[in-house]
């Protein structure tokens, strides 16, 4: 075995990016698209904004399943892969810890699913004219 520096790389440019890293990355630029659409000055009518609160407000039922399987799947590479960690920690360590943050974070989805459902709730009546 090489030195595992050697074999270390975050990138890992010569492998095809998995489907799951593209899907994170559009999911990342599709909501710095809504933060540029929505900067500071921007005229947002209830009606539009109800629609887009609608959407996010799915994130309550798909992001937890997504980290759950996420962490599911992390603990399964340990069993799969040939894991180590780059300065010589413990990567079932890691992974208990990442696993620990990332089912806390699902059970935070749900409260902000809940505080979208009620911002959408509050303008769910409005309307306007050009």
């Amino acid at each position: 075995m090489t030195d595992e520096s050697d074999e270390f790389s975050l990138a890992d440019d010569d492998k095809p990016t998995p489907a799951i890293v593209s899907s994170a990355d559009a999911i990342y630029d599709e909501l710095r698209t809504i933060c540029h659409e929505s900067l500071p000055g921007t005229s947002i009518p209830a009606p539009v904004a109800y629609k887009v609160l609608g959407n996010l407000k799915g994130v309550e039922y798909m992001l937890p399943q997504a980290l759950s399987q996420l962490a599911a799947g992390l603990g399964k590479s340990l069993d799969t892969h040939d894991v180590y960690e780059w300065q010589g920690g413990d990567p079932v360590q890691s992974v208990a810890t990442a696993t620990d943050h990332l089912t806390r974070a699902a059970k935070l989805v749900g409260q902000l699913g809940a505080e979208l459902a009620q911002a959408q709730n509050a303008i769910a009546g409005q309307g306007y004219r050009d």
